[in-house]
């Protein structure tokens, strides 16, 4: 999903996307040029982190506040009666239910990975104290 997401902003002006994070009036002009430009690259060291299984539960847990932060911001706006394009893959798709309804799933499926991760890692750790006890005994 981040992979696509990077994907279609950056087949895009940069700038395109930048006017979108602007539209949203929470950060000042520059913060919204910054975010424009290196949001997307951003999305896409993420994707390929997720993809490679480096770091798992860091790099979910990452997406996860991401994606957080993400659909609370669409959630303001949406809120606010706010007519705007939502900017999550590309333009063209203004927020609505159905964009709400979308990223918040990929946030609750976000969230169960994250969780899985951290289990997981916590089991392998635990197997590992194990083994290491038994070669001491």
């Amino acid at each position: 999903m981040f992979l696509y997401a990077a994907y279609t902003k950056l087949r895009q002006p940069w700038l395109l996307f930048a006017m979108s994070i602007d539209a949203y009036q929470l950060l000042p002009e520059w913060a919204a040029m910054f975010l424009g430009r290196t949001l997307p690259w951003f999305e896409l060291l993420l994707g390929l982190v997720l993809a490679a299984g480096i770091g798992l539960r860091y790099a979910a847990a990452g997406a996860t506040i991401l994606l957080g932060a993400f659909f609370a911001v669409m959630m303001r706006a949406y809120a606010l009666g706010m007519k705007i394009d939502c900017g999550c893959f590309g333009l063209g798709e203004q927020i609505s239910g159905r964009t709400l309804a979308r990223d918040g799933l990929l946030l609750a499926l976000s969230l169960a990975v994250t969780l899985l991760a951290i289990r997981m890692a916590r089991q392998r750790r635990a197997a590992t104290y194990a083994d290491f006890s038994q070669r001491l005994a």
